[in-house]
């Protein structure tokens, strides 16, 4: 077992511990730098007829990976380089950045939940084989908590249900509007954008207080 899971397997025990002797809800909380998720069309675009990704490595939650594939996202007024896509391959081509980012680009992508991206920007993507222009599916991820069936049931958590967060350190902050994800396929995390990491100057991988 690699470092990372031995340290998410640490943490999910202290969640769980914590709850049962203080009814107190803390979570692993993760930061999510700028990606992408290609549909197969446009991972032919960018790298060629037939085109595999490779995987980089798994990511926390089950089925997810980053490639070692990356590529350019160009907008109206600048770009932004190498940024790496996540797999598996999805039904639509989606790019997911933070506020920051949309100011070098010239875009100003709503605030969504992964998925949801009809009458949102689109960009160009640049890859060594070629280019996409998508017409929709830049977004700026909504806060999210992932949880699983079981960890929802324990924690008397439902999908789709909204939550407060609070963070402790030197810029305690509470997260407003975080959105249960709960289901299969999901492991206690909450993800955050590089700019609200920033705003509590998170280091390390740190553990919330979910306020329902």
């Amino acid at each position: 077992m690699d470092k990372a899971k031995v340290q998410r397997s640490v943490q999910l025990a202290v969640a769980e511990s914590v709850f049962h002797k203080t009814g107190k809800i803390f979570v692993p909380v993760a930061s999510s730098a700028r990606h992408v998720h290609l549909c197969r069309a446009d991972v032919e675009k960018l790298f060629g007829k037939g085109y595999e990704l490779q995987k980089f490595k798994d990511l926390s939650q089950p089925g997810q990976f980053a490639c070692k594939e990356q590529v350019t996202v160009q907008g109206p007024k600048g770009k932004l380089e190498r940024v790496r896509v996540l797999g598996p391959e999805r039904k639509d081509t989606q790019v997911e950045i933070a506020l920051t980012d949309s100011f070098a680009l010239g875009i100003r992508p709503p605030v969504r939940m992964s998925g949801k991206i009809s009458g949102t920007p689109g960009c160009t993507l640049i890859g060594p084989a070629g280019q996409a222009e998508i017409s929709e599916g830049v977004i700026v991820a909504a806060r999210h908590l992932h949880i699983s069936p079981e960890q929802a049931k324990l924690f008397g958590l439902q999908d789709g249900q909204s939550v407060r967060l609070r963070s402790e350190g030197e810029r305690t902050v509470v997260f407003e509007n975080v959105v249960v994800r709960a289901g299969n396929g999901h492991e206690l995390e909450v993800h955050i954008d590089t700019d609200e990491a920033n705003a509590i100057a998170m280091s390390g991988s740190p553990m919330m207080e979910v306020l329902k």
